[in-house]
């Protein structure tokens, strides 16, 4: 009978884990599609354009990746309050996220707004970083729209709502490819932006996006026990400092993670700068493209942390080993199925950026085909390493497995990365192979934190 108990609850956890990461994936690949078009229409306007725009790019998603990573408290905050039936709880704690989304946004606005100026202090060419400064003022006023969407996505997903996520970011992205031509090409009788264009273009879709979650959700009768755009004349409340502090207990770790993982990629990318357009170029294609294929292992992330958090809020502890272990699982699984693709059809990939056919594009393909094999290896350590710090979320654990990340990223993954690209002189291949020995001790460790977090769970 415990095998047949076993076996139901392994499959119900899946059923579970699956009608969470399903839509949280696919908003996510929705949402990353915004940059993956970007990338693809910045190549539309020559190899300078795709190389100074991602650096931009870059620059934009690491700052927006630590941003939402601090607010990422919220989910496991409001699971957790969820799973214990105080839905006061929640409502208090997404109205903290929403003006802590305030309260982080406005200064990054004023950093992106001055990009430009910041990428030279960064050892960038004058050229590349004045192109770069052009998408960047176009699209940091969709900066904190894109912090509010995070808190607000983190709330229907700790109520096991994401369903209208999905919808919203599919919507936003068909709008955003849509501007993006309008805007670039100057199409009905408006002036050709290019660069400009293109971060303009997305700067409206994520207000769109972020007021139309905000509308649904204001609109809806099922969410008004929440109460969470409710006005508070009296905000500094003892509780509301409790909950405000809490947020950034749980999420400046989170955060703090997310930067050594996003930095480490971040500092690979302002090397390979100095390695030449051609290395910068081929870097970006392959680094966009493991982006969106990242995002599928970061949706079971975001449900695994939910569940996670949920089991836990029950104290249902022997659930919460289960539902870690099933996340990650999923993760590895779904890695592993794009890391074939990048193996087996790598000038497939590089041809949705770049004419494959054009002489004046070889160099950059050869150099691209050879670093998605290297990104097809560290896949399934990218796809573990993501789920494990998301069941550790869950369990509100964010502090060792930021320190975990600053020894695996930084000590190990960047140290060789270093060594094998100059020291070796492998170039951008050699920083590429750092980055992939970087995740797999990150992927190793966060599984045996998460083993002995779980295990020493009471029953």
């Amino acid at each position: 009978m415990s095998i047949i108990a076993n076996r139901s609850s392994l499959i119900s956890e899946i059923k579970q884990c699956l009608w969470l990461a399903v839509p949280l994936a696919a908003a996510q690949l929705a949402q990353s599609a915004t940059g993956f078009v970007d990338t693809v229409m910045m190549g539309w306007l020559g190899s300078q354009t795709i190389a100074s725009g991602g650096l931009g790019a870059a620059l934009f998603t690491f700052l927006l990746l630590v941003n939402t990573g601090i607010l990422s408290a919220v989910s496991p905050l409001a699971a957790q309050a969820y799973g214990a039936g105080n839905p006061e709880q929640i409502g208090k704690i997404v109205r903290q996220g929403l003006g802590i989304s305030l309260f982080l946004g406005i200064p990054l606005v004023m950093i992106l707004w001055n990009g430009g100026s910041l990428l030279l202090l960064l050892g960038q060419h004058h050229t590349t970083s004045a192109l770069a400064a052009t998408y960047l003022k176009a699209i940091a006023p969709g900066f904190i729209p894109a912090l509010g969407f995070a808190v607000l996505k983190s709330f229907l997903s700790a109520l096991s709502q994401p369903q209208l996520v999905i919808v919203t970011v599919v919507l936003g992205t068909l709008f955003n490819i849509t501007a993006n031509y309008i805007l670039m090409f100057g199409k009905l009788g408006l002036p050709a932006l290019g660069l400009t264009g293109i971060g303009l273009a997305s700067t409206l879709s994520l207000w769109s996006m972020f007021l139309a979650l905000a509308i649904y959700i204001y609109s809806q009768h099922r969410f008004a026990s929440y109460r969470i755009f409710q006005l508070e004349f009296n905000y500094w409340t003892p509780e509301n400092r409790r909950i405000f502090w809490e947020i950034f207990q749980v999420g400046l770790p989170v955060g703090g993670l997310v930067a050594v993982e996003a930095g480490l990629f971040t500092v690979v990318t302002f090397i390979a700068g100095k390695l030449g357009d051609t290395s910068l170029a081929a870097h970006q294609i392959a680094l966009q493209t493991a982006a969106m294929s990242f995002q599928m292992a970061l949706g079971i992330s975001l449900a695994t942390t939910v569940r996670v958090g949920q089991l836990a809020g029950e104290q249902d502890f022997a659930n919460v080993r289960l539902a870690g272990y099933v996340g990650i699982s999923l993760s590895a699984l779904s890695m592993a199925m794009a890391g074939i693709i990048f193996w087996l059809f790598p000038k497939s990939v590089v041809s949705l950026y770049l004419d494959i056919n054009n002489p004046s594009n070889q160099e950059v393909v050869k150099l691209t085909v050879q670093l998605l094999v290297v990104a097809a290896v560290f896949q399934i350590f990218d796809g573990v390493q993501v789920a494990a710090a998301g069941a550790l979320r869950g369990l509100k654990d964010t502090r060792m497995p930021m320190l975990i990340g600053i020894f695996a990223y930084w000590c190990l993954g960047l140290i060789t990365a270093y060594v094998l690209g100059f020291w070796l002189d492998y170039g951008v291949l050699g920083l590429w192979w750092g980055l992939a020995i970087g995740l797999a001790g990150a992927a190793i460790v966060l599984t045996w934190r998460f083993r002995m977090m779980a295990g020493s769970s009471p029953d």
